[in-house]
Parts: structure tokens; C-alpha cells; sequence
């Protein structure tokens, strides 16, 4: 599988998508328009090539923190495994005290050796993943404790490069959301649900834009 810090610029090819959304809904035109040429995993070029396993630690470590405290959390990470991140072996090895001291609590510690012992004795695999459907990669993702919805949802756009993948509970979308469609409350996670319908099969580039949105906050991701 290609590492998702790797890819090549988003595809020409895709404008398509661009244009089902500008039909699909008119907040979303606006967007689009203003920016025809976002490349919504070009922020993945500005960091280290990371495999599926390190998308999945990114995730896990992100749950409540802002990206920049997320990235500074995992800086520590690379410089205590000598300048890269951990491999799941290195891992299930590694003194879990070390491992928190970079800044983790012990809950998030534990989420990620339990995956990294489950890629080392084969119940995952970048492959299996790689071949199941999202709703599978959720249902299979989920069975670890400290990982939810939120988590697998990230790891699906960022790892797999799924195209109809939305996060609903994301608080900063949901802020977004209120702002650019200008409603008078914070939407609940079911609302969000019902205004990406629209966005269908193309909610992962849809969610791309509003992050992308000048009403973006501060991201604070609702937890699992």
C-alpha cells in the first residue's frame, strides 16, 4: 500500500467530483469555486510518509488535541525510536512508561500497543484492511478499546483514501457546518449526517472543503 505521506497531487481526473458537489449543493459551490484546485490531501506532503499502522497511531494520538499538539506529541515519538515512528514490532517491545512520557496518556499507550500486537500477530494487516469495506474497517477497528467512530473515520480518509467517508462527531466540523450554512445552533452529529447526504458518494472531499473553509477553528476532535 502506498504510504499516504507519498501521494502524488490530487488527480485532474477528479474534477468530476467537483462538479457533482457544485450541482449537489450551493454552499458547497461557493467553496468549490473559490478554490477549484484544492488538493485536500496536500497537507500529508508537509509531513513524514506514514503507513496505515502510523495513520492509525496519528489518529489515536490526535483524539482531543489540536494537530499541531498532535504532530508535537509524535515528534517526541520519532526521537525516542531514533528519528522515525515506531514499527508495531518495536512497539509491543518498548517499555509502555517510555512511550507515555513523550506526552500520552496511559489510556492512548494502551490503544496503541493493542494495535500494534494485532498487526504483529496477523489479525491486522495493512492488506486485510486494505480489502474491506469502510463499514467493515469501523466494525473490526472499533473491537480495541480507545478507538471510535471519530478515529476510524480519520483513518479511512488519510489511510485508505476512501471517497464517501464524513465525521460527524468532529466538533470543529460541526462549528464549521454552523458557520458556512448559517444556522443558529451548533448541529447535532444527525444533522450533520443529513445535510452530507447531499454529498453523496463524494462526503470525503466535501469535508475536505469546509475544513479547508475560512471559518475553520481550532481543531478539537470529539474523543474515539
Amino acid at each position: 500500500m502506498r504510504s499516504p505521506g507519498r501521494n502524488a497531487p490530487y488527480p485532474a481526473q477528479r474534477s468530476s467530483e467537483r462538479a457533482y458537489l457544485r450541482n449537489a449543493d450551493p454552499v458547497l459551490a461557493r467553496l468549490i469555486d473559490a478554490r477549484p484546485d484544492f488538493d485536500p490531501r496536500a497537507w500529508l506532503a508537509e509531513m513524514p510518509p506514514m503507513e496505515p499502522f502510523d495513520v492509525l497511531v496519528f489518529q489515536v494520538v490526535g483524539q482531543q488535541l489540536s494537530v499541531v499538539a498532535t504532530q508535537r506529541i509524535l515528534g517526541r515519538l520519532r526521537d525516542h525510536f531514533g528519528g522515525k515512528l515506531p514499527s508495531p514490532a518495536e512497539l509491543v517491545v518498548a517499555d509502555p512508561d517510555d512511550v507515555r512520557r513523550v506526552g500520552m496518556s496511559g489510556r492512548k499507550v494502551a490503544t496503541i500497543r493493542t494495535l500494534a500486537e494485532q498487526f504483529v500477530d496477523g489479525r491486522l494487516s495493512d492488506e486485510s484492511l486494505e480489502t474491506m469495506s469502510d463499514q467493515q474497517v469501523e466494525a473490526r477497528l472499533t473491537t480495541i478499546p480507545g478507538i471510535g467512530p471519530w478515529t476510524v473515520q480519520g483513518f479511512l480518509i488519510i489511510a485508505l483514501d476512501r471517497q464517501d467517508v464524513v465525521l460527524p462527531g468532529d466538533l470543529a466540523l460541526r462549528k464549521i457546518i454552523r458557520d458556512v450554512y448559517a444556522l443558529d445552533h451548533l448541529p447535532s452529529q444527525d444533522e450533520v449526517l443529513r445535510i452530507a447526504e447531499a454529498w453523496r458518494p463524494y462526503r470525503s472531499l466535501a469535508t475536505s472543503y469546509l475544513f479547508d473553509s475560512p471559518s475553520r477553528s481550532g481543531r478539537l476532535p470529539p474523543g474515539q
